[in-house]
Parts: C-alpha cells; sequence; structure tokens
C-alpha cells in the first residue's frame, strides 16, 4: 500500500500522583481544553475529555504517527507544564507515572462519550480504584494492585 490509513479510538485515564495536588473544580474545563489542544497539535482527534479533581479520561483518535506511550507521555507533559502556570497552588502538581489505555470500538464512542462526561455523577457511586481495576478486568489487562490509584 502507497499511504498509511488508521483510525484507532483509544480511552486513556491517568492519575493526579498521590504526592501532588489535585486539579480545583472550577480549573477543570480550562484543563480539558488544553489537553484537546495537545492532541490536536500532535495529530491526534480529541473526541471528548473529562474526569474530576483528581484523575483525567480522554477519549480521542490515535496520531498514526505516534505510539501510544508517546502519545500520553505528550499529553501529560505538556499539560503539567501548562498547569504549573495556572497558579501557584499548582507548584507541586504532577501526573502520576502510569495510565490506562483501551481500545475503543466505532460502535461504543457514544456510550464512552456518555461515560466520560458523566465522571462527577458516577464517582458519586464508584471509587477511581474500583472504576480502575473494573477497566483493567473487562481488558483482560493483568495488574499488580500495589501501583493502582
Amino acid at each position: 500500500m502507497a499511504n498509511t490509513y488508521t483510525k484507532l479510538n483509544i480511552h486513556i485515564v491517568f492519575h493526579v500522583k498521590s504526592t501532588g495536588v489535585c486539579i480545583q473544580k472550577e480549573d477543570l474545563p480550562q484543563v480539558f481544553q488544553y489537553i484537546g489542544g495537545i492532541i490536536n497539535n500532535v495529530g491526534g482527534y480529541p473526541i471528548t475529555v473529562g474526569g474530576i479533581e483528581n484523575h483525567i479520561h480522554i477519549l480521542a483518535t490515535m496520531p498514526k504517527t505516534m505510539s501510544v506511550s508517546e502519545f500520553v507521555q505528550k499529553i501529560k507533559a505538556n499539560s503539567s507544564k501548562w498547569i504549573k502556570t495556572l497558579d501557584n497552588y499548582y507548584e507541586s502538581f504532577a501526573w502520576q507515572e502510569g495510565y490506562g489505555a483501551f481500545c475503543v470500538s466505532p460502535s461504543l464512542l457514544k456510550k464512552t462519550i456518555r461515560y466520560i462526561e458523566t465522571q462527577e455523577k458516577h464517582h458519586c457511586v464508584e471509587s477511581v480504584r474500583d472504576e480502575f481495576i473494573r477497566f483493567l478486568e473487562a481488558n483482560g489487562i493483568e495488574f499488580d494492585e500495589r501501583y493502582l490509584p
């Protein structure tokens, strides 16, 4: 084939570092928007970005020129650096080292979008840790509980 054709939808989840500070609720919308801009700038397509004060969910189409780890690293590094400029409160802000990344089929895009956009409501009934374990188990990923949020 003379060209490369891909469309890989990915649901990424990562958490604020336990020794850092959480994102203030009033800053979340601009953080989500900034992360969407990073995704655009590296050649991906942000479908939706959401979350709550201590973790982020991203649904995006991957850029065809990057690995998942490179894509997540660009998002985390650039957003962390930018968040620190918002206020002195964020001086010790950092993302946790790891992340979760899960493929999303086109038939599940609308359901995943709704899920991400209702994170605040969702976390009234399920902890971040339980949510992440559910994702790992649903995707058949082995894990060590010592490294979970």
